[in-house]
């Protein structure tokens, strides 16, 4: 991504009575903040159905370029990541809703794209009761899945328990923040964040100088409940922004956990609220979340690794039959014309391959085209 696109969007982003929604049609329109940018003073010439006030804001697009320079001049001397909602470092699983960020600026080392990301929320008030469920969560999520993100928001209570918990465990944690990265949000967890910034990250839509208002952690929420596979609400009462992530979850079609409490507890009520309405399923272990998940765990990959190299060892498979179990050893699923080009056996004859292999109880076909070793 070249720095005028990124400072384009910068711009783009900062303009008034231009919503999220505003953004990505006039990016999906146009293709790129600079052909927004070349286009600001004639916009109605190239969507005729543009509103006028879309014009009018876009018109003033100018006023916004010296604080976008300005903001990229601060990442690139903080080693902060200018991610674009086009670029392939973009998490994909938040690109797909509707109202992801056009840029994100990012500091950390992990995956924005890994394998497995769960977002953990709740309380700032946990128990310990709550305490309790986020090690022991996260400590068996790291022995059944040990490539899991795990993200929260670095506040008080459950999220700091949940990143402190996956720091002591070894696994990357991600903190989706409500302010820039030029300040930590509470100070008090500022040395939690900087064990982050290598082995995580820190997150955020918000560019440097923006205060931790209360709003934009309403808004901040958006992005924990879209960048991950699921959501798993620890402690929560009645009302609170664990429950409002929870709610977006739902919206973006990502599952919703909730650990179950006693009838009694303050805390608890908002989980089983959830989980009585039917918008949360019950959780009481890693082992219950990553079987409804439908997650590989670490011990049955292992298992089909193995079972992978006997394979090889079956003297009723082909040479050309071998070649493609061991293209598939390390890969979960993959599509009949990538099989192609790793083995280098044309379709037809792979196809025919793939058929045999399938009646020797080898592979197995998925939806899709894909395929899979038993």
């Amino acid at each position: 991504m070249t720095e005028q696109e990124l400072i384009y969007t910068m711009a783009l982003s900062r303009v008034p009575s231009l919503n999220l929604t505003h953004q990505h049609i006039l990016l999906e329109a146009l293709g790129s903040a600079t052909a927004i940018f070349e286009h600001r003073r004639d916009i109605c010439d190239v969507l005729p159905d543009a509103h006028p006030r879309m014009a009018e804001a876009l018109a003033l697009m100018d006023i916004h370029i010296p604080r976008a320079e300005e903001e990229l001049a601060f990442a690139q001397s903080g080693r902060v990541q200018c991610i674009h909602y086009n670029d392939e470092a973009y998490p994909a699983r938040l690109r797909e809703c509707p109202d992801a960020p056009l840029i994100i600026y990012y500091r950390g080392t992990t995956d924005l794209n890994a394998r497995h990301i769960v977002s953990m929320v709740g309380t700032r008030k946990i128990t310990e009761y709550g305490k309790d469920i986020c090690r022991q969560f996260i400590k068996e999520l790291k022995s059944l899945c040990p490539d899991t993100v795990i993200v929260s928001g670095l506040a008080y209570g459950v999220d700091i328990n949940c990143h402190r918990a996956a720091l002591q465990n070894g696994l990357p944690t991600l903190a989706v923040l409500a302010h820039g990265l030029d300040q930590i949000y509470p100070r008090h967890h500022r040395d939690t964040a900087v064990k982050m910034v290598t082995q995580g990250g820190l997150l955020t839509e918000f560019m440097s100088r923006t205060n931790p208002d209360k709003k934009n952690f309403v808004q901040r929420n958006r992005i924990v409940a879209g960048i991950s596979d699921a959501t798993v609400v620890v402690e929560s009462a009645a009302k609170g922004g664990s429950l409002i992530t929870a709610d977006l979850a739902e919206t973006y079609h990502r599952d919703v956990f909730a650990f179950p409490g006693r009838c009694s507890d303050v805390y608890s009520e908002g989980c089983n609220n959830l989980i009585r309405q039917n918008r949360a399923a019950l959780i009481t272990s890693a082992e219950a979340f990553v079987e409804t998940m439908g997650w590989e765990t670490a011990q049955a990959r292992q298992e089909q690794l193995a079972k992978g190299v006997q394979q090889e060892l079956f003297p009723d498979l082909s040479e050309q039959e071998q070649v493609i179990v061991r293209a598939l050893q390390n890969v979960d699923d993959m599509p009949i014309n990538i099989l192609s080009v790793n083995t280098n056996i044309p379709i037809g004859t792979l196809s025919s391959l793939l058929f045999t292999l399938e009646m020797k109880g080898v592979v197995k076909m998925l939806n899709g085209s894909k395929y899979r070793l038993l």
